[in-house]
């Protein structure tokens, strides 16, 4: 298949060689293939279990090709201005090439950060409390609240962090980055709760009923043998909050806005992100698009890679931190 695109890509009839195309028709050509000489040479059992395994296969194959796309397209499009400059200068004066993403990237990290320390105390307790504690009409009530807020569109998270500030300054222009990290919170906190509640149920009980044997109160033995055995769950699903709202860009447009300049105080002015800065550099361009372009694709790849680094983050402190289990 492979030999049939370069073909294809060298004769003009296709304007590039699709290594997606290749992977794809190549990996349901090898089921075809695999099944018919397997047929013939070990029989039919053999061709079904060979087939089989062919199809588990080519749905991999089939469920990891979008991702393999989208990664290859980001980093060749944002490796073009993937350089120091980038990093290093914001969009201040600047309406044609140069210029950089260092207050999309600082401001990014600040309102995803605020959320974060607002969030997973709450989630956490949340959890704590409907696996440990919650009985009855109250526990069901939030458990359907948490699974509604689950499925919340984000732009009405944006649209109530707004409201909450719009009546709370009687200012119907206001614009900063603490409400932006209220609005993404709204968004992390059901994920927060369902990933905690889950990993603490996987607690065996037998933990807590030998503390209990031993006098432990109730609150000590969560804290010292309930939470630290489920923490790298709960450190994983903390993170993949994290990352399910920090490509946001409908709230942040709302009540965070946009601005050109750097800004570090979250409780003061427009504050600009890197999902907002990629989306104004690709709907906004001035008159030099590729250089707008080029911003917007290097902003991606700078998100990804962002959302990339948490993930190794977790893994690290889940592992650090997980007990210590010996036979």
């Amino acid at each position: 298949m492979g030999g049939l695109f370069a073909i294809l890509w060298l004769s003009g009839s296709m304007t590039e060689f699709s290594l997606v195309g290749t992977v794809f028709f190549g990996t349901v050509l090898y089921a075809v293939l695999i099944f018919a000489v397997s047929s013939v040479v070990e029989g039919g059992r053999k061709a079904k279990d060979r087939l089989v395994t062919a199809l588990v296969t080519t749905a991999f194959v089939i469920a990891l090709l979008p991702l393999v796309s989208l990664l290859s397209t980001v980093v060749a499009s944002g490796l073009a201005r993937f350089d120091p400059t980038f990093f290093s200068y914001s969009m201040r004066n600047v309406v044609g090439e140069g210029g950089g993403a260092l207050h999309a990237i600082v401001g990014t990290l600040e309102v995803t950060g605020m959320a974060t320390l607002m969030s997973v105390p709450i989630g956490l307790f949340t959890a704590i409390y409907l696996v440990e504690y919650g009985r009855g009409h109250l526990a069901r009530a939030i458990t359907f609240l948490v699974d509604v807020m689950t499925g919340i569109p984000s732009i009405v998270a944006g649209l109530f962090a707004f409201a909450l500030f719009a009546l709370l300054f009687r200012d119907p222009g206001v614009r900063f980055g603490f409400g932006g990290a209220v609005a993404l919170s709204v968004l992390m906190i059901p994920v927060v709760v369902r990933s905690s509640e889950e990993m603490l149920k996987l607690v065996p009980n037998e933990l807590r009923e030998a503390s209990y044997a031993l006098g432990v109160p109730k609150w000590l033995t969560i804290s010292k043998v309930v939470l630290p055995t489920s923490v790298a769950g709960i450190t994983t699903g903390v993170m993949l909050s994290i990352a399910r709202v920090i490509g946001e860009t409908a709230p942040l447009l709302i009540i965070a806005g946009f601005t050109q300049s750097m800004n570090y105080d979250l409780f003061s002015e427009r504050m600009m992100t890197l999902p907002v800065f990629v989306y104004t550099q690709y709907q906004n361009p001035g008159s030099d698009v590729g250089a707008y372009l080029d911003r917007a694709w290097a902003g991606a790849l700078t998100l990804i890679l962002i959302v990339m680094a948490l993930n190794l983050i977790a893994r690290l402190v889940a592992k650090l931190f997980a007990p210590k289990l010996s036979r």
